[in-house]
């Protein structure tokens, strides 16, 4: 009994393993796993929704990204932004897309054209506004509404035109002489002072019959005598308050143009034409793009170059 309790107790400690020889390498390779799958079937699902035309424009920009750059259309690499739809604009949603030139030559076109528009209404309610203005003025003026006969207003393609037209019993002109009649010198007067202010260009012409000038062996013709009788009634015109700067051509017709063509002689085709051009006109009339002069511009041209009356 003594030998047994003298006996040692041994106690055994089972030490515990670890992993085999793979570790827990195992669990790092399967979540790299499960991530390359759901990359792989996204990539899929992106593949089978995206049309075929798209398609090979992905491919196309892969295999020359510079291509895509200078002929235009999607890519990364043209577009100045991270944001979906690249560019300054966030409300884009399809990408930034470099527009081609005949898509800009499209715009710049529509943008003349609403431009061209906008430009003749403006024209077409100052030349009615004008028309109104000279017919009211003949009506109330005693000494014009006399001559009403002798005044025709008309709206032309190139604008307003007002014609004074020689009668057999009362001309414009001394005959065969560019001498201002003392009613013409009237009615031109109160014709310029209702021109003072127009913005659009006016264009003047002088017309005669087709009865040969008298002195035509010297050189001087209808052609002459139709450009002096125009210059003078530029000058009457001026004298009455027209800024001369609004003149865009003086010239004479002599019997190239005639009112009553059945009817070559017929004093009615001695006349002279006052034209309100719209801008359409001047650009077509003068082979150039016309500056609008401003009413304030030509009070100022007025102030500093005042212009005096000059005789005929």
């Amino acid at each position: 009994m003594a030998e047994k309790k003298l006996q040692p107790i041994i106690i055994k400690r089972i030490k515990k393993g670890g992993h085999a020889a793979h570790g827990g390498a195992w669990k790092i390779a399967y979540a790299d796993f499960v991530t390359a799958m759901m990359a792989f079937f996204l990539l899929m699902w992106l593949l089978g929704s995206t049309a075929k035309g798209e398609l090979q424009g992905i491919a196309a920009y892969f295999s020359s990204p510079l291509k895509v750059a200078m002929a235009g259309g999607d890519g990364a690499g043209n577009s100045s932004s991270i944001i979906p739809g690249g560019g300054n604009d966030l409300s884009k949603v399809h990408g930034q897309v470099r527009r081609s030139d005949n898509e800009e030559d499209k715009e710049r076109r529509m943008s003349e054209d609403t431009s061209r528009v906008e430009r003749t209404r403006q024209d077409a309610r100052r030349i009615q506004a004008l028309q109104a203005k000279i017919d009211a003025l003949i009506t109330e003026n005693p000494r014009l509404n006399e001559f009403r006969s002798q005044i025709r207003l008309d709206v032309t393609p190139d604008g307003l035109q007002i014609q004074i037209v020689d009668d057999q019993n009362r001309p414009m002109f001394d005959s065969g002489s560019a001498l201002v009649k003392p009613y013409m010198r009237e009615i031109l007067k109160e014709i310029g002072a209702a021109l003072n202010g127009v913005e659009n260009r006016i264009s003047l012409a002088g017309h005669t019959d087709s009865v040969p000038y008298g002195n035509s062996d010297r050189g001087y013709s209808n052609w002459e005598l139709s450009a002096d009788r125009a210059n003078a009634t530029r000058r009457e015109l001026v004298a009455a308050g027209m800024p001369d700067a609004q003149l865009g051509r003086v010239v004479g017709l002599a019997a190239s143009d005639p009112l009553d063509p059945a009817n070559p002689r017929s004093p009615s085709n001695r006349r002279i034409t006052i034209t309100i051009l719209t801008r359409e006109a001047e650009e077509r009339l003068m082979g150039k793009t016309m500056p609008m002069v401003t009413s304030a511009e030509l009070m100022n041209e007025k102030r500093e170059n005042p212009s005096s009356p000059a005789k005929p």
